[in-house]
């Protein structure tokens, strides 16, 4: 179960990641965007970059920002990995890899604090079999982001650290977005993960107790991306209701 549950949950991640990129480039330019998202950026090209050296596909086209209006990051949709079916799973896998580690770093580096004020309640690892656990679960979704932002300004950490902090969770989980042509590869690597993961759990426990280990720090993700969609959501709906109050007519 804990296997299918962190599956879900990793794919609600890269969901929210990418509503949340979707709602900052409908609001301010993609350009300014991808230039403050410019170190999530670096690590997650990095990893693609080396998942394509690995899998024998030609680099073709590979930069943090193209020379254009868009300036979004430079990569090839259509690019062909020599190992087939799993090519794509890996090259959609080693972003994520490379910046979920990132994020587990900074987190031991930086935001101990904030896990440490974190409420002890979070994310579920049961999946919801019934209409009223599956309510419950959002209803608890809202509870964890509360717990979240509640943690974040209770942490007793200097003025840089929590600046540092901040804009830098801010730009790698919102980057565990999927790059241009290749979501597939992510989702369908998500699911490859939690499938050998499980296969692995037939033979040993460790599978289970390691992520049991990442729970906290998969809850406290959650928890982040949550609070930017609420407020992208929440900013995207002030900014439309401007918009057409200035252009009414």
């Amino acid at each position: 179960m804990i296997y299918a549950a962190i599956s879900i949950w990793l794919m609600t991640i890269v969901l929210l990641a990418w509503l949340v990129h979707h709602l900052w480039t409908t609001i301010i330019k993609p350009k300014t965007v991808h230039w403050l998202l410019l170190p999530g950026t670096f690590v997650a090209q990095t990893g693609r970059t080396i998942a394509l050296l690995l899998t024998g596909a030609k680099i073709n086209n590979t930069a943090l920002m193209e020379d254009d209006e868009q300036g979004a990051p430079a990569t090839d949709p259509h690019y062909e990995p020599k190992i087939p079916v799993f090519g794509p799973v890996i090259v959609g896998l080693l972003p994520m890899l490379a910046t979920g580690v990132t994020i587990y770093f900074l987190i031991v580096k930086l935001g101990m604090p904030v896990v440490m004020a974190a409420p002890q309640d979070q994310i579920s690892s049961d999946l919801p079999t019934t209409m009223s656990a599956f309510w419950d679960q959002l209803r608890a979704l809202i509870n964890q982001a509360e717990g979240t932002l509640n943690a974040v300004m209770a942490a007793e950490m200097t003025s840089w650290k929590s600046a540092v902090f901040a804009y830098l969770m801010i730009c790698l989980t919102v980057r565990l977005a999927p790059f241009s042509g290749n979501a597939r590869g992510h989702f369908g690597a998500i699911i490859a993960t939690g499938g050998m993961l499980a296969l692995i759990g037939t033979l040993s426990t460790k599978p289970a107790e390691m992520i049991e280990q990442a729970w906290p720090l998969i809850s406290l993700t959650v928890g982040w991306l949550l609070i930017l969609t609420m407020i992208s959501l929440l900013t995207r709906g002030v900014v439309s209701i401007i918009q057409s109050i200035l252009n009414w007519e």
